[in-house]
């Protein structure tokens, strides 16, 4: 891996937020040359003390992926580009949906386009979402799963899905697609409560408060502890003839939410209640859900490494001493 990076140009659209911050750390230490192009809109996660490791080590540029004259400066020249900005809320992309399509979708096709024009060889990775399935027919869900996402932000997510594999096919672009499920750690983005269940539970269990569990806690979810997914996108960029394909990624171990918050308790006091969904989560709550990622480990070998027991235990133990720089601890 080492030799596949090191000195290469580097792009890592939402590096200050939680995924892009963690793979731009190791991307340096691989010895890759890095940019990071970030809004630094609160609500998304964009944190200067993401990237503390690497202060010094890296290039920052302060920019909004919505603006295609600024992107199409910064992909020229450039090796590598990691497409991790968006906007993370489900809830959010029902209230407000057309900033989530101008973000998670608009923009992507924006970037393929200055690609095309002035960095054609340039490779992508696209970070996608599990939620563009909707509600599974069967589990574990693989890539024939139909698509059938249940709000707004999983179909403007699955129509930049198909953005980068058009243009794979159509122009030859080196454009690979991953499907996050789950993914949880240190640097994620912690403040508010918009950004998903399980950033929301380490939250409140850290902070000693009551979480409410949704529905009765049976639901069974897979997770992605950060360090592997990091590894994830590294192989999704230097594994050849990758180009055009699309891929879930998983884990072996699913777990109900019950199960979560008692794993999370072997770390935090805190207590937890069973309460009814609100309407607005409700309707559009997948049920069970975990990915089948056979196809993403046959190309590229990869398999998480990380337990759900040991990546809460190492996440805690990031945020406890950090709890003011990622949200008001009071």
């Amino acid at each position: 891996m080492t030799q596949q990076v090191n000195g290469k140009r580097v792009l890592i659209l939402g590096g200050m937020g939680f995924i892009g911050s963690n793979l731009a750390i190791r991307l340096v230490e691989l010895g890759a040359d890095v940019t990071l192009v970030d809004s630094m809109l609160p609500q998304y996660g964009g944190n200067l003390a993401n990237i503390a490791p690497i202060h010094g080590r890296c290039h920052i540029n302060y920019a909004d992926i919505r603006d295609p004259h600024t992107m199409h400066y910064l992909v020229q020249g450039v090796d590598l580009i990691y497409s991790l900005a968006g906007q993370t809320s489900h809830v959010e992309s029902m209230t407000d949906p057309f900033t989530d399509l101008d973000i998670n979708c608009r923009s992507q096709l924006s970037l393929l386009e200055s690609c095309r024009k002035v960095n054609p060889t340039v490779t992508i990775v696209y970070g996608s979402t599990r939620q563009l399935y909707g509600r599974p027919r069967y589990l574990p869900v693989d890539e024939l799963h139909p698509i059938e996402p249940v709000d707004v932000n999983g179909i403007n997510k699955l129509a930049a899905e198909k953005y980068f594999t058009l243009y794979s096919q159509v122009y030859g672009m080196n454009c690979v697609s991953l499907r996050l499920t789950n993914t949880y750690g240190p640097r994620q983005h912690l403040r508010g409560n918009k950004q998903g269940f399980v950033g929301i539970f380490i939250r409140m269990a850290i902070s000693g408060e009551t979480i409410k569990i949704f529905g009765d806690g049976q639901q069974r979810r897979d997770f992605n502890y950060i360090d592997d997914v990091v590894e994830a996108l590294l192989r999704a960029s230097t594994t050849p003839n990758l180009a055009g394909q699309l891929f879930n990624l998983g884990a072996r171990q699913h777990y109900s939410l019950l199960e979560f918050v008692t794993l999370l308790q072997h770390h935090c006091d805190f207590s937890y209640e069973i309460v009814p969904f609100p309407p607005e989560h409700q309707v559009i709550d997948i049920g069970d859900y975990y990915s089948d990622f056979t196809r993403f480990h046959a190309a590229t070998a990869w398999e998480p490494q990380v337990t759900l027991e040991d990546g809460l235990a190492r996440t805690v133990e990031y945020f406890k001493t950090r709890t003011t720089l990622y949200w008001d601890a009071k």
